[in-house]
């Protein structure tokens, strides 16, 4: 009986990291999914270097490595921040904030005012750059934003149900975007650092079937990573605060 059991004992381990493996590779295809900001187009919401937790299951089930829907996609509400395949390569993400819903027609003025259906989406300047966060939003700081927050216009916005921080830059050129009727299964979708981010205005409409899901909170978050591993955070910058941020 004891050589038996020795000997069914490496079988026993490899089916238990088999079914290891498949429990993590089906959480991560099937429910949440971990991703690192890069940029800083989603900025004064995401900073770089930010981890953040993406919901999977929320606008439906797809085959694995696939866009075809095993369930029909739910469409996200405006306001939320997903995460998609580029419209201009499958294998790069994207995140972004969703302005145009279909149907919805968007247009996008000099002055950085955005419209949904002819009406000006109602927006307030936030005059002290060193107080424009209440309790319920992280308090970036300049080193977080990359910049002067003197150079920066920050404004609290009303997007749907969401009250939304965005950016913009004193004195900077903008394209105008004339109005855009957009058709169904698609999206018009826009960073929050509107002077600094290539979204929907550069690249047109994003198809439904691209969604991956939406980015729910910061687990982890840092100013600086290590050279060799560039997704790993450098202890001693961590912005403690951030951690389990939720993400407006």
């Amino acid at each position: 009986m004891a050589k038996k059991s020795k000997k069914s004992s490496p079988l026993k381990s490899l089916l238990s990291l088999l079914g290891a493996v498949t429990l993590l590779l089906s959480v991560r295809w099937l429910l949440f999914e971990p991703y690192v900001i890069p940029s800083g187009s989603m900025m004064p919401t995401l900073l770089i270097h930010d981890h953040i937790l993406v919901n999977k299951y929320e606008f439906g089930i797809r085959l694995p490595f696939s866009k075809t829907w095993l369930t029909k996609p739910t469409i996200p509400k405006r306001g939320d921040i997903v995460v998609f395949r580029s419209v201009e390569s499958d294998t790069f993400f994207l995140i972004k904030r969703v302005i145009g819903l279909p149907v919805d027609e968007i247009s996008y003025d000099e002055k950085g005012q955005l419209f949904i259906n002819g009406k000006p989406i109602p927006r307030h300047l936030m005059k002290d750059p060193n107080h424009w966060m209440n309790d319920d939003f992280y308090r970036a700081s300049a080193v977080d934003v990359e910049s002067n927050l003197n150079d920066l216009k920050f404004y609290d916005e009303s997007l749907g149900s969401k009250d939304v921080r965005t950016i913009l830059r004193n004195q900077d050129y903008r394209t105008e975007q004339a109005p855009l009727k957009i058709p169904p299964d698609h999206l018009f979708l826009m960073g929050d650092n509107r002077d600094n981010s290539r979204d929907s205005r550069f690249w047109g409409l994003l198809p439904t079937k691209n969604l991956l899901g939406r980015a729910m909170f910061v687990w982890l978050s840092c100013t600086q990573t290590f050279e060799s591993a560039p997704f790993l955070c450098n202890p001693l910058t961590v912005r403690w605060k951030r951690f389990f941020h939720s993400i407006q």
